[in-house]
């Protein structure tokens, strides 16, 4: 394990953006820069965010994205530029939209928002209209999704039935096609790469695992003993490099090189 940062607080997300590495952490209203190497750099100040639970960034508008739940369950999105220079509460667009924004992914300039409260996946493109809505099953409580390279959605949830996590493929129409089958713990955070394999930060066992496009177990990718038994809490995964950004419960970020595991 290479650690790459070491933040104040509990990390809530980390991204990578123009070779810059952003963080946010719990109900903190900055975001935190660092260089590749760990070096601090100026923070952004987000007036009004309060409570930040991820953040992710898009190559495509150079542009970072923010899912702030300041009220249980009814979270919206700020969007801010990789320099701070400008920003904006930018979802939802009206009091009457229910976006709800817990949890955020990127594909291309696309936007998807993980909806706890009212179980959905929400798509948006770059100017924040919405693509396309995913309703999920009524046992499905979403912790985080990500859009897949066939365009269907790789979802981690709380199974409210069975009382487990669990991690599924589905449609635009919310129809399950797989499942991962194995034992997992909570799963905060997920990743995908550009051939549909998986990785999944499995919080309570304290690893990593890499599954396969049709949610097969391939190995565990990243064992608890090279996490020094910390809780891996936020993923991002850097394909160009093979670098997979791992946030913790507790206070660092840090970066693996698993291209070739």
């Amino acid at each position: 394990m290479n650690v790459l940062v070491c933040v104040v607080n509990e990390v809530r997300g980390v991204t990578r953006l123009n070779k810059l590495v952003y963080v946010v952490c719990h109900k903190s209203s900055t975001i935190s820069r660092f260089s590749t190497t760990g070096e601090p750099l100026a923070d952004i100040n987000v007036k009004g965010l309060s409570r930040p639970r991820d953040i992710v960034a898009c190559e495509g508008t150079s542009q970072l994205y923010v899912a702030d739940c300041r009220i249980v369950r009814a979270g919206c999105v700020w969007r801010v530029s990789s320099d701070g220079a400008d920003m904006k509460r930018w979802l939802p667009k009206s009091p009457s939209d229910t976006v709800k924004a817990y949890t955020l992914s990127v594909r291309a300039t696309r936007l998807l928002v993980t909806s706890y409260g009212n179980k959905q996946l929400i798509q948006f493109d770059a100017t924040g209209d919405e693509v396309t809505r995913v309703p999920l099953p009524d046992y499905m409580s979403p912790l985080h999704a990500v859009e897949s390279p066939t365009g269907t959605f790789i979802v981690s949830y709380k199974n409210t039935q069975q009382k487990q996590c669990q991690v599924s493929e589905v449609n635009t129409e919310g129809h399950v096609l797989f499942q991962f089958t194995g034992s997992l713990g909570l799963t905060p955070h997920i990743a995908v790469d550009s051939q549909g394999n998986i990785f999944v930060a499995d919080h309570d066992n304290r690893r990593i695992l890499l599954l396969d496009a049709q949610l097969a177990l391939r190995h565990v990718i990243i064992e608890g003993h090279q996490l020094n038994n910390e809780v891996p809490q936020r993923l991002c995964y850097m394909e160009q490099s093979g670098q997979l950004l791992v946030g913790f419960a507790r206070r660092d970020v840090a970066v693996f090189d698993v291209l070739q595991r």
